[in-house]
């Protein structure tokens, strides 16, 4: 197990450049599946769900090639079909919950596929049924084995349909879209997920010669093609990343220049931060943070309490909430976190309180940060990381905490921030990686 040491109460200074992001590197990665035309990606963020998921594309006979530190092209003219039913594609499978985001594009270009039970955060249920449901009104046929615990699916004969979608659900989207570009007829995808990395995953797959409009809103129409061919694509900057500098910077009492940001892809964001009282300042595509001792958080034009609540774009993204939490700590004043998509990611705020945080902990989908206003300082102290977001959230903790803090499976971290300690380090944290 790899954790960090981190001595808290330095400010930071600098400028950072946020990675590719995550999220969409997950489904662009897979739509390489869709051609057996050479695909060049840019911008792909170095942490360990995308590294997984390039390995497993590479074991199912994807030719890979890095390029340079970030851009990778991919070949899928030589895939094997017969690896989904070894125990190596299992394994590989089962570590990660990005593979599931293979599933539309190995139904549309070969008619079958296979899935174990994907991996990913312990963060409350993530059902799959969207998906799944999805699939299914384009005609493939599931079973579930529970012997092998694997999803079986037989979609030789897709054809495009209507569908209106039971969740917004951004992954079930995307896959249900790769399914339908080669699909035979028409699909209507209605409730479609809008986010930013759906719209990049829409371009890609236009310019490699699909036919979606709708791009952007709730309604997509794919007319399904006979073939795709093979394309560049450069990915987005990471507004998960880009959220967490910015509480980092508020907390830390730090001046950082977020630099690349695609401001103009952010949504609400910078509004969402600025209500806690952090100044930020657009500067042509960058987002400068200047040092502030203080920040008030706002309260609605009632006088009644501040409530940053989770929902599909073009909502607050759930991903950023333990951010603002964590953020709302040494604020002045009071805030309820309403975290409704997912159950379980409120309860990483016990070891908040241990440090000294004013939380009180309502139901598992609400918390109420009591803020202290800088009137004492966090307290380091020993603590494990549950998830990605959540270990963020320690970790901007640790920065503005009064002494040495630890933090355990550190991994979790690393399965969305790029080299984060290395980075940190280069802006004035005292952070250090330990087996």
């Amino acid at each position: 197990m790899l954790s960090f040491k981190i001595e808290g109460g330095h400010r930071l200074k600098g400028e950072i450049i946020p990675q590719g992001a995550k999220n969409e590197a997950l489904q662009i990665l897979c739509a390489v599946l869709l051609t057996d035309q050479p695909v060049t990606i840019h911008n792909v963020p170095d942490i360990r769900d995308v590294n997984k998921l390039i390995e497993l594309l590479d074991a199912m006979g994807v030719k890979v090639k890095r390029l340079s530190e970030s851009t990778y092209r991919f070949q899928a003219d030589d895939v094997d079909v017969k690896y989904l039913e070894t125990d190596g594609y299992r394994k590989k499978a089962a570590s990660i919950r990005g593979s599931i985001m293979v599933l539309g594009p190995m139904l549309a270009r070969f008619g079958k596929s296979r899935i174990p039970k994907p991996g990913g955060d312990k963060i409350g249920r993530r059902r799959l049924d969207t998906h799944f449901l999805g699939f299914e009104k384009l005609g493939a046929k599931f079973n579930y084995d529970s012997n092998d615990g694997f999803y079986h699916i037989d979609a030789r004969n897709l054809q495009g349909t209507y569908m209106l979608l039971d969740e917004a659900s951004v992954t079930g989207t995307a896959n249900v879209l790769m399914a339908a570009v080669l699909a035979k007829g028409k699909t209507t995808i209605y409730n479609a997920a809008c986010e930013p990395y759906l719209q990049q995953l829409c371009a890609m797959l236009n310019r490699m010669g699909a036919k979606v409009t709708g791009v952007g809103s709730n309604l997509l129409t794919i007319e399904g093609v006979e073939v795709l061919n093979g394309t560049e694509h450069t990915m987005l900057p990471d507004m998960i990343e880009i959220g967490s500098f910015i509480g980092m910077a508020a907390m830390t009492q730090s001046e950082l220049t977020i630099k690349n940001a695609r401001v103009d892809q952010l949504g609400l964001i910078p509004d969402v931060f600025r209500r806690l009282g952090i100044q930020l300042q657009i500067k042509g595509d960058d987002i400068f943070v200047p040092a502030q001792d203080r920040y008030e958080i706002e309260t609605f034009i009632d006088g009644s309490i501040m409530t940053v609540a989770d929902a599909p774009w073009p909502g607050f993204t759930p991903d950023l909430l333990s951010i603002v939490l964590v953020t709302a700590i040494q604020a002045k004043g009071t805030l309820l976190v309403h975290q409704k998509m997912f159950e379980s990611r409120l309860f990483f705020v016990d070891k908040l309180m241990d440090m000294g945080a004013q939380i009180i902990l309502c139901d598992p989908h609400r918390a109420t940060v009591i803020g202290l206003d800088r009137r004492m300082p966090l307290r380091g102290i020993q603590m494990t990381s549950p998830d990605i977001r959540a270990g963020v959230a320690l970790l901007i903790a640790a920065l503005s905490a009064k002494g040495t803090s630890i933090i355990d499976n550190v991994e979790q971290i690393d399965r969305g921030y790029q080299h984060i300690d290395t980075r940190l380090r280069k802006l004035g944290a005292v952070i250090e990686r330990m087996e």
